[in-house]
């Protein structure tokens, strides 16, 4: 009985529902404990390269596109705002180019590469709830030309972002 009290407290402490369930056996009770404390981490996507101020690239030929990452946008909370530069807009690697606005706190973004912005995501000033949902398909931010392609080489990729990420992400 204690066990699955302090099962429950844990899982409230984590955000995790959790019933206490019937266990028949010591392997079942090992699973059922294991999946109270395991936690699930952020979405990393293959192929797209990261900065350490969580926004994504992910390179189309010379085109960028870029959001801000799931590990982000999970820090964020519920995202309600988003304020992004004009198409034709120059941006400087490590300069902010916007606002994440959520019901926590409002957010500078970071361009992980310079370059002209040749599309934004206009959806989001509709929904800007799509960052949460779904950073890497409906909430992508903008489009950039990207005027030095060794921007991108200097990012972290998935890997690397995932290990940033479990170290803290700062």
């Amino acid at each position: 009985m204690a066990l699955r009290k302090l099962a429950s407290e844990a899982a409230t402490g984590l955000g995790v529902r959790w019933a206490a369930a019937p266990v028949a056996s010591s392997s079942s009770t090992k699973t059922a404990i294991a999946s109270v404390f395991s936690r699930g981490f952020a979405t990393v996507m293959d192929g797209f390269k990261y900065a350490k101020s969580h926004e994504y690239v992910n390179m189309d030929g010379d085109v960028a596109t870029i959001g801000i990452s799931d590990f982000a946008q999970s820090e964020l909370g519920d995202v309600v705002y988003v304020e992004l530069p004009e198409v034709g807009s120059e941006l400087t690697k490590g300069e902010t180019f916007g606002v994440v606005e959520s019901v926590k706190a409002a957010s500078d973004v970071y361009a992980p590469v310079s370059g002209e912005v040749v599309e934004v995501n206009e959806s989001l000033s509709d929904d800007p709830s799509k960052v949460n949902s779904e950073p890497f398909e409906g909430g992508w931010m903008m489009k950039v030309k990207v005027s030095d392609a060794s921007d991108a080489d200097a990012l972290m990729d998935a890997k690397a972002y995932e290990a940033h990420c479990e170290s803290g992400g700062h």
